[in-house]
């Protein structure tokens, strides 16, 4: 049985994810930090299918109540084999741009607050000598643009985190899964003008959980994104630097 931790469960993607494993009878523990949402995310949860679901309400740049939480949560789901980690925050990058302690925010919400959470997971899951840590991160990390730079370099930093983790616990028979979404259309990016690129986050959730039941180690959601990022990473930086991307 997946004994499932998430952690930013109220994340549209994460919503989408869990209620794929609860149709698979999962059980979970959620984390994020509005009450209510958790609470009504449970319910759900249980109505389809989940065996169990706990929550925890807290505030994720809370680094100090992170080694607590996994600590319940593995607790009270005896044990863990199954982490998404799905939180982030899509900041303005002109404020950013202005204001440091935004920026700072910024990479402590999408970096530093992730790599506190991996420490202590992947320190976990190596003395356990099973399963799957997975980290949505973003295509947006693969190269830096003028219009999200600020994010992209939380996210550029998480990749090479993850892949380091990954090369330490493979030997351990830990999967550690790097989730690269392109444009989701999700509350987060309520305002953005939608094209074709965009997906529905239940695509990503379907891709996420098939990613981890073949261990994968990286994935571009949807597919194609793969080659528009391997173009973008590609393009001369001579040339790079006068785009408006």
């Amino acid at each position: 049985m997946r004994k499932v931790l998430i952690i930013g469960a109220t994340s549209a993607i994460a919503q989408e994810t869990a209620k794929i494993y609860a149709q698979q009878q999962a059980a979970f523990f959620l984390v994020a930090r509005n009450q209510e949402k958790l609470a009504a995310i449970a319910d759900d949860l249980k109505v389809r299918g989940a065996t169990q679901v706990d929550y925890h309400a807290m505030d994720i740049n809370e680094l100090d109540q992170h080694s607590t939480v996994i600590e319940q949560a593995a607790a009270c789901l005896t044990g863990l084999n199954t982490v998404l980690i799905a939180h982030g925050t899509l900041d303005d990058q002109k404020v950013c741009e202005q204001n440091f302690a935004k920026t700072e925010l910024a990479l402590k919400t999408n970096f530093l607050s992730v790599v506190s959470l991996l420490t202590d997971l992947a320190n976990r899951f190596e003395k356990q000598r099973y399963g799957c840590i997975a980290v949505i991160s973003s295509v947006a990390g693969d190269r830096g643009r003028q219009s999200n730079y600020i994010y992209g370099t939380a996210k550029g930093a998480l990749n090479l985190f993850l892949q380091g983790l990954r090369n330490r616990l493979h030997r351990h028979n830990i999967c550690v899964l790097t989730i690269k979404p392109g444009f989701v259309d999700s509350p987060m990016t309520a305002s953005f003008k939608k094209g074709l690129l965009w997906a529905k986050p239940e695509i990503i959730a379907k891709g996420i959980v098939k990613a981890i039941d073949k261990r994968k180690n990286e994935v571009y959601l949807p597919w194609f994104w793969w080659g528009i990022m391997f173009i973008i990473s590609n393009i001369p930086e001579f040339i790079f630097k006068r785009m408006k991307l």
